[in-house]
């Protein structure tokens, strides 16, 4: 669980190299978390029980990638220890870092749609099945409530613009040209009032990171990569990536949120 690993890392102490004062910094907790999907295609976030750090508030399940394992096993350890669930062809989403108090998160998030078990509080949490408009109003532990936007996106990018995203180059995203912008065709309104999350199309990684550094939401490109130069990116930066000229589930293997498949 994300909050209880930045607990982790602040009862622990700081195991890295602190300040010339003396002083030590609280390691970097590494997190596998899952969303769990159901037939009805309503996502699982699960309550933190009482007497633990920010008891009472929801996150998506999911525990510590322990040293020498692999995220995949990781995620699929833990929902098992937490959940009671064996999951199948886990999905990557995203990875992101959130900064606690006393300590400092990274998140890798995987959704999964395909799994075997009834889900159940085996840690004694309360379980809530959420449809996606609902997890808005949930009371989400910080470092999870950017998932709930980057869960908006298909698994196949299919054109530039859709009520929930909008792409564009990755020039006008360093120059800081707001999503939606006015007078743009093909650019429809946001549902509910939202802003449409904003990609960057790139050709090549450099770009990709820049338009991550400028404010992008999501990575698309366009042009297919060397598997090993989309793994870097996909390992380098914290938002969903789509590649191009690769199947969907091969570039889930490789650490990709989905694909570009624009004319």
């Amino acid at each position: 669980m994300s909050e209880s690993a930045a607990s982790a890392a602040s009862a622990g102490g700081g195991a890295n190299a602190g300040s010339a004062s003396g002083e030590q910094s609280a390691p970097v907790i590494h997190v596998a978390a899952g969303v769990l999907f159901d037939r009805r295609g309503r996502v699982l976030i699960a309550q933190r029980p009482g007497g633990r750090h920010l008891a009472g508030c929801w996150e998506f399940p999911g525990g510590k990638i322990e040293p020498g394992e692999t995220r995949a096993a990781a995620l699929a350890r833990e929902l098992k220890e937490e959940l009671g669930v064996d999951i199948e062809h886990p999905r990557p989403l995203l990875r992101l870092r959130h900064a606690y108090p006393h300590g400092e998160v990274l998140l890798e998030v995987w959704v999964i749609r395909r799994y075997r078990g009834e889900p159940r509080g085996l840690d004694g949490q309360a379980l809530r099945w959420c449809r996606h408009a609902e997890l808005g109003s949930a009371e989400l532990l910080p470092a999870d409530r950017p998932i709930v936007a980057a869960l908006r996106l298909p698994e196949r990018l299919r054109r530039a613009a859709s009520p929930v995203y909008e792409i564009l180059a990755c020039e006008e995203v360093a120059r800081g040209v707001p999503a939606q912008r006015s007078g743009s065709a093909g650019s429809p309104r946001a549902a509910g009032g939202r802003r449409p999350l904003q990609g960057a199309l790139c050709r090549e990684p450099h770009e990709a990171r820049q338009s991550a550094s400028a404010g992008a939401d999501f990575l698309v490109m366009s042009e297919a990569l060397p598997h090993d130069e989309l793994a870097a990116l996909c390992a380098g930066v914290d938002l969903p990536v789509f590649a191009r000229g690769v199947a969907l589930e091969r570039a889930w293997k490789i650490g990709a949120s989905g694909v570009n498949s624009m004319v």
